[in-house]
């Protein structure tokens, strides 16, 4: 209502006390809007800003969110690397290794921030004093330029970095003996003042190491989470610069999910008040993808914005094949991007073989995850011989077929059982069929005119079969076979009118 209006709703006898109090009130009213125009548009430019943020950050893709973007477009993620704290590495070893994935194609790297004694050039966040004890107020400056010049150096290439912000193997056995948490070894913290022991020789995998137990719904131990805040703030001041970050909580946790979820708070919250947005998921330790603990972080998209399923390669075949399906139907409610930031698998370690690697990296890719890389060595094949043939593969499948416009529901359309062949397809259009150990199998269509372009890729070399693809038409029953005995991927596409 006008104000000269109001005043001439009021009796005769109210006007005069009127005039006298809006004299006085007015200026105020005034200066408080033009406040409030001001924090509008501060706010309408912060909007901006975190919009702009967001169009070139890495995220879930507008179009499709069970896959990623990046600098505004879609992006497959493909990775294999040697170690999993690259950080860590000194120049000369980073910028080579870093270079080699470029030049195959590959985009993606795991990246812990762990401080193991591996190697022997590995480095602590924190300053050591003259007796030899660490300082958890001071910074070891040497840890923190190392790490900048990482994210600066994947950021150059393009190479998205998937950060395990904890590490349950540093914080137990042999690794807990030098770690400057470990009350002896630090100048901070008494075991008494802190709760924590000089020795935790269980497997962590047991989850009794009170520094995963420090936050207030757990048991709210200050002395410690202070530390942890600190160092966490620490990480996120040099992250919160670059757009192509991704954040897990843990390596394969079987915590309390109480320390799961306020760490992702904590992060989150640091990085809104930076104007950022920021893509978090937990990594849990259960091999069960189906499993109640997986779904702390299946049934939540709000709080996580991407799932990370590497525990499923430890299956193999069918099994591992029916269990990421599994996930990608649970999740068409809440659709995200399903990462697989480790793929084990290699004759040198304990965990299958090199075989069994590099048909689990392939069944995660055609069964509808967004990101895939190969294990570090030995539990994977790293950026091996086999590892480069697989993403050089996948880069030249890509440049004939979308994998985001393919689905793998029904695997009725093959003869497929024993393991023996899979299929990715868009019907009518596109069809992929995998077969992990050569062989044969058999492609079920309805009757069609159409013709269709077949092409065979070796995922041993990463070539092509045939210099010029095979024409044929796609009526029926149409049979198939593999060269030899290995990994082949058939490119079946639809040839245009």
């Amino acid at each position: 209502m006008e104000r000269k209006a109001f005043k001439m709703l009021l009796k005769p006898d109210y006007q005069q006390e009127y005039e006298k109090r809006h004299a006085a009130i007015w200026p105020e009213l005034r200066i408080l809007l033009y406040l409030f125009l001001f924090i509008c548009s501060a706010g309408s430019s912060f909007s901006q800003k975190m919009n702009h943020f967001e169009k070139n950050s890495i995220q879930p893709w507008g179009k499709n969110p069970r896959f990623w973007q990046y600098e505004g477009k879609p992006v497959m993620l493909l990775g294999a690397s040697d170690d999993d704290n690259l950080f860590q590495w000194p120049a000369e070893l980073l910028v080579p290794h870093l270079d080699s994935m470029k030049k195959i194609g590959a985009n993606y790297v795991r990246n812990t921030m762990s401080d193991r004694q591996d190697k022997g050039f590995e480095v602590f966040p924190f300053k050591e004093t003259d007796d030899g004890r660490y300082d958890l107020n001071q910074w070891n400056e040497a840890y923190w330029k190392r790490f900048d010049f990482f994210l600066k150096e994947t950021a150059r290439r393009n190479i998205i970095v998937q950060i395990e912000l904890w590490d349950r193997f540093d914080y137990s056995q042999r690794n807990w003996d030098t770690n400057p948490y470990n009350p002896k070894n630090n100048i901070n913290y008494t075991k008494e003042e802190s709760g924590l022991k000089d020795a935790y020789p269980d497997h962590p995998g047991l989850n009794r190491q009170p520094f995963f137990f420090t936050t207030p719904q757990q048991q709210h131990n200050e002395i410690l989470l202070t530390v942890q805040c600190r160092y966490m703030e620490k990480i996120l001041s040099y992250t919160l610069n670059y757009n192509h970050i991704l954040y897990c909580i843990d390596n394969e946790t079987s915590g309390e999910e109480a320390w799961s979820i306020y760490w992702r708070d904590f992060i989150t919250s640091v990085a809104h008040k930076e104007g950022r947005n920021i893509c978090v998921t937990e990594m849990w330790d259960d091999w069960n993808l189906r499993s109640s603990r997986h779904k702390r972080t299946f049934d939540y998209p709000d709080r996580y914005q991407f799932v990370e399923v590497s525990q499923n390669t430890h299956q193999t075949g069918e099994k591992l094949w029916d269990n990421i399906r599994w996930v990608h139907g649970y999740l068409e409610e809440k659709a995200r991007p399903m990462n697989v930031v480790k793929t084990y698998g290699s004759d040198e370690g304990r965990y299958g073989t090199s075989r069994e690697g590099i048909e689990r990296w392939w069944l995660h890719l055609l069964g509808g995850a967004a990101a895939v890389r190969f294990h570090r060595p030995d539990a994977g094949l790293g950026l091996s011989e086999l590892s480069i043939s697989s993403i050089k593969a996948a880069r030249k499948l890509e440049s004939r077929v979308k994998l985001w416009d393919l689905k793998a529901e029904s695997q009725s359309l093959i003869d497929g059982s024993g393991n023996k062949a899979y299929i990715a397809y868009k019907p009518d259009r596109v069809y992929l069929i995998f077969l992990p150990d050569g062989g044969s199998t058999a492609l079920h269509l309805k009757e069609t005119k159409a013709n269709y372009v077949v092409r065979y890729i070796n995922l041993r070399t990463g070539e092509w079969l045939e210099k010029r693809p095979q024409k044929m038409k796609m009526a029926g029953t149409t049979q198939f076979s593999a060269p030899d005995n290995h990994e082949w991927l058939i490119v079946i596409t639809r040839l245009k009118q």
